[in-house]
């Protein structure tokens, strides 16, 4: 890099976002980290429902499938429209 480049700063908003404890940091490392980082992620999240799942049961098992049905739903109806 010579002298007269800078690196260039991100925007306040995009350094607001990652200054929130877990979320920002999980956010930094997905776009400025390596590629294997959204593995990590995904593992995580699959952690953290089968710990929900053992701890409450089938509300935990169902309540992600039920928040899935509006995109489904809109898949389904823009399949039959042929778009």
């Amino acid at each position: 890099m010579s002298v007269t480049e800078r690196p260039e700063r991100p925007s306040r908003a995009r350094r607001a976002f990652y200054a929130i404890p877990v979320i920002g940091w999980i956010a930094r490392d997905l776009a400025e980290g390596s590629r294997d980082n959204i593995y990590y992620l995904l593992v995580a999240l699959l952690s953290l429902w089968a710990i929900a799942v053992m701890t409450w049961g089938l509300p935990a098992l169902a309540l992600p499938a039920l928040a899935l049905v509006p995109g489904i739903v809109a898949t389904l109806v823009l399949l039959t429209v042929g778009r």
